[in-house]
Parts: C-alpha cells; sequence; structure tokens
C-alpha cells in the first residue's frame, strides 16, 4: 500500500460514460463496466485507487489540510518568502478568503475525486463474483474500505465548508451533476452511516498481511466514530467506540514519542491510520493545472514545504512556521517541544526570508531532521522535491485516547477521562517523573477540560488539528481574538478581525456554484 495502483484514467472514463437510451448497441472500442468488473483484481484495484486523492497536495497550487488545521490557528504562521509567497493562504490565515480561492477549490475537488472513485467501486464490487484473488471475505472487506474513505472525503469537506452537496451514487449522466447542497447535519448521519457499516466488515490491523500495510482498519473506523460523535457532541457514543478501540488491544504508545515521526516509525503499533507516501523515481512537477495535475506522483509535497529556505537544513519553502504562542503553550522541560519545533537560528543565512512576520521557528515532525551531537542536525536528502517518503499521520493512538478523555469528561466521568490523559502524558516524560506531572484526580470537569485541552495542542501540535479543534468546541472566536493581541506587531498588522458565526466556515469555492447552483455560506456572497 505504500505504492498505490495508479490505474484509473479507464476507470474515470467509464465513470462518466453516455447511457443514453437510443443506442440500440454498443460501439465499437467501448468497454462496459460490467466487462471491466469481471475479475477480483480489478475490485481490488479500483479501491486502491480509492485511497489515492487522500495524498494529494498539489494541482493549481498546494493544498495539504494543514494549511487549514495548523496556519488558520493559533499554532502557525503561513511562512514561505514573503507574505505573496501562496497568497491564497496568506488570505484565509489573516480571515480575508473571497470565494475565488484557488487552494479551497483544489481542496474540494480532491475530495469529490475520491468520493466518486469510491462510488464507483460501492456499486459494482458488492455484484461482483468472489474469486481466488477475491474471496467473500477479501470482498466484504474492500467495501468496507470504500465506505471508510467516503466517510474521509466528506469528514474532509464538512468541517472545511459545511453542508455540501450529498453524492452516493456513480455521476454517469449530465443530468445527475447538478446536486443540491445537503446542510451539515445530512452529511454526518452520511458518514455515521458509512462508518458503521464499515465497522461491521472491516478486519482488525493484525489480521492484514504486511504487503496489506496502511489499509483501512477496523481501529480506524472506530477512532473516526469516535471522532465524528465527539462533532456532533454525542458523548456516550464516542465513548462507546473509544472503549472499543482501547478495548481492542491492537494498538499502543510508541515509548518514544519523536518515533511517530520518523521513517521507521511509519505503521508501528501507535498508527491508527496513515496517508502512505514513497519516494517515487519518477515524480515531477506534473503537468500543471486540471485534473490530472493532481495525481501525479506518490511521494509528499509536505517535507520540502515545511522545511527551511536555509541550504543548511535542506532548501526547503519554510511554510507552517510554529508561533511564539504555540511556543509558549508547552509545560517547562516537555520533552515534545523539541521533537515538534526546531529553533533554526544557527543556520539561518538570509533573515528576510527566513523569518517570517517575527518568526523564525520551523515544524520539525515533516522536517524528516535527525540530531547531532552539539545540539545540531542534519535532514534526510530528497531525490527530488515532490519525493519525500514520510507518510502523514492522520489518527495516531495518542489522539484515540486525548478524544476518549474528552469523551469521558463531556460524559462526567471524570476518573476515566484522567486515566486516558495520563496515559498521554507519562508518555511524554519518559523516565523523567519530575516533569509533566500526572493529572490530579480530584478535580472538577471544567478544569480537566482546560487540561485535556492544553494536552492535545502540545501532544498533536503541527499534526493539522488545532483549527478544527477550536472550531468544534465552540470556542475560534475567542481564542483568535485573544491570538492576535499577544502576535508581534508585524503578524497583527495583517489580520483582519475573526467574525463569529462566518469564519468557523470557508467559503464555498465560486467556481463550484457556477457549475453547480447552491447557497453560499454566510458572510461570503
Amino acid at each position: 500500500m505504500k505504492k498505490y495502483s495508479l490505474i484509473f484514467s479507464v476507470i474515470f472514463a467509464l465513470m462518466f460514460t453516455s447511457c443514453d437510451s437510443w443506442l440500440e448497441s454498443p460501439s465499437p472500442g467501448v468497454t462496459e463496466l460490467d466487462d471491466f468488473f469481471t475479475v477480483g483484481q480489478t475490485a481490488i484495484n479500483t479501491t486502491n485507487g480509492a485511497y489515492v486523492p487522500l495524498a494529494w497536495e498539489y494541482n493549481y497550487t498546494y493544498f495539504p489540510e494543514w494549511f487549514i488545521g495548523d496556519v488558520v490557528s493559533d499554532d502557525a504562521l503561513k511562512g514561505g518568502q514573503n507574505i505573496n509567497d501562496m497568497s491564497v493562504v496568506y488570505d484565509m490565515e489573516n480571515f480575508k478568503t473571497i470565494p475565488n480561492n484557488d487552494f479551497l477549490l483544489d481542496f474540494y475537488r480532491a475530495q469529490y475525486q475520491g468520493i466518486g472513485r469510491c462510488n464507483l467501486g460501492l456499486q459494482e464490487i458488492p455484484v461482483m463474483t468472489p474469486d481466488t484473488t477475491m474471496t467473500e471475505r477479501v470482498q466484504n472487506r474492500l467495501i468496507g474500505e470504500l465506505k471508510f474513505l467516503r466517510a474521509m472525503y466528506y469528514f474532509r469537506l464538512v468541517r472545511v465548508f459545511g453542508g455540501v452537496p450529498l453524492v452516493d451514487f456513480v455521476i454517469d449522466s449530465s443530468t445527475k451533476w447538478k446536486q443540491p447542497r445537503a446542510s451539515a447535519d445530512d452529511v454526518y448521519v452520511q458518514i455515521i452511516k458509512d462508518l458503521e457499516e464499515a465497522n461491521d466488515v472491516l478486519w482488525v490491523k493484525t489480521d492484514y498481511a504486511k504487503a496489506d500495510t496502511g489499509r483501512v482498519t477496523k481501529g480506524a473506523a472506530q477512532a473516526m466514530l469516535l471522532k465524528t460523535n465527539l462533532y456532533l457532541k454525542n458523548y456516550p457514543e464516542a465513548k462507546r467506540w473509544g472503549d472499543s478501540i482501547i478495548q481492542s488491544g491492537q494498538y499502543r504508545l510508541l515509548p518514544n514519542y519523536s518515533d511517530n515521526f520518523t521513517l521507521n516509525g511509519e505503521n508501528m503499533d501507535e498508527s491508527v491510520f496513515e496517508i502512505q507516501y514513497t519516494e517515487d523515481p519518477t515524480s515531477d512537477y506534473g503537468g500543471g493545472g486540471g485534473i490530472g495535475g493532481a495525481g501525479f506522483t506518490r511521494g509528499t509535497f509536505t517535507v520540502i514545504l515545511t522545511r527551511s529556505r536555509s541550504s543548511l537544513l535542506g532548501g526547503g519553502w519554510g511554510f507552517n512556521k510554529p508561533t511564539q504562542d504555540l511556543y509558549n503553550e508547552f509545560e517547562p522541560e516537555d520533552p515534545r517541544l523539541g521533537a515538534t519545533i526546531l529553533d533554526p537560528k544557527a543556520y539561518i543565512e538570509n533573515e528576510d526570508q527566513e523569518i517570517y512576520l517575527g518568526t523564525r521557528y520551523l515544524n520539525r515532525k515533516y522536517g524528516m531532521y535527525n540530531d547531532l551531537p552539539g545540539g545540531k542536525v542534519s535532514y534526510f536528502e530528497l531525490a527530488h522535491a515532490t519525493r519525500a517518503p514520510i507518510n502523514n499521520k492522520v489518527i495516531r493512538y495518542s489522539d484515540v485516547l486525548l478524544m476518549y478523555a474528552e469523551a469521558c469528561c463531556e460524559a462526567n466521568n471524570l476518573g476515566d477521562a484522567v486515566a486516558a490523559l495520563n496515559q498521554v502524558r507519562q508518555r511524554a516524560r519518559g523516565e523523567r517523573t519530575d516533569i509533566l506531572p500526572d493529572h490530579p484526580t480530584n478535580t472538577n470537569q471544567s478544569d480537566l477540560r482546560n487540561a485535556i485541552r492544553h494536552e492535545r495542542r502540545v501532544e498533536l501540535a503541527m499534526e493539522g488539528h488545532r483549527w478544527f479543534d477550536l472550531c468544534r468546541w465552540g470556542i475560534a472566536y475567542e481564542v483568535m481574538t485573544a491570538y492576535k493581541e499577544k502576535e508581534s506587531d508585524d503578524a497583527r498588522d495583517h489580520m483582519a478581525d475573526f467574525i463569529k458565526g462566518k469564519h468557523e466556515l470557508f467559503p464555498i469555492p465560486s467556481k463550484e456554484i457556477e457549475l453547480n447552483p447552491m447557497e453560499q455560506n454566510n458572510g461570503y456572497n
């Protein structure tokens, strides 16, 4: 699964093959879906292809999800060469977004590419006859993978845009192209349905062969059910799914926190779901633009995007720069600080390009840096900027424990909440019992809630969670307004005021509204 099968030009064409009733006989050379979906390997390849849009990060512009999850929040500034570098993200982080934002257009379309691939598989695979390659058990698992992936694509959409068109069928006719915008509640209902049905047929992590490492597991479905129910504030149900994954015994925290962000730490015991990347010797910058430009590489851009612009640290592009506010959130001697934020002071070659609106810090987690004696670092040599092999950790077990702690806290089950929270703190401190003391059990719900929110921020910092956490907690306005007052004068001068009831969501891309007329989000007309 580190190298997804990319054979979908034919399948994509089939998705939009005309089915006009006046055709009495098939045209010469036309492959019908029933002719294509005849052997089990086709079902496996189709499912593999449904994973691929999760990994897309570049089309008309760069659009990794962390540009929202980190940069729009109080955890990071955009960075780059200057304020005009990735100006679409500059607008997003400063609450100046307009509907023709190319980042949001690429992000929106990538998710629907994934949904379309899932819908095709879910239409065809259930009616196929099992064979030696695809046994009935494998067939059911593939259906579960596709339902999980469709839920994941819709989850990515709904928390950025709110309600979106809900399509659970193959668009094979121009009459089906225009679909109404569903409510966010309806989208979440579909997400829950897909995840519950996926959970029924998916395998546990240890049932997969090594060659299938990286596929969706039962634990991943349960973790997403835990997460989705937190968004819906259905805390007893969230706790129930948290109990399921914790009691499965399939996952544990790695002893060394920083191992999660190394090649050797990929898909290990703490991994619940990762987007798989690999070094790809054929990668380049692709054709650029259009649907074909998005899926040309199996490597990640995130490494080159987030590395220092200094040649001494890999000569990256300097995006996603941690804020001083995030730096200050870490408790004294918390070892996660050094694994999360790299201070490149000794390596800076050009302050004008490497210090962005007052911050020089770097996101270390995806920079692929190694420690050297004397506090120095080295970096992994990339074969090409597009070819970095490190996976994106979408769900780690520490995230599961903190989501579980939150569900327990909000359900007023404080004892279980404290126990889960302390597991994360104990791993962070290792043998240093003098730092990060266990959270006390004799606490009230409000204090425990704040402790869990603090722990989520430092444990998962620079992994793309913070903005979405602030929005689902309903505190984005309060936090971002307070953060603005603490920022440097340079950064503050660029920030517009956060408008409550507007800026928690981004606008539906204007080009999508032109193609499929629908109501725009509040305040963006």
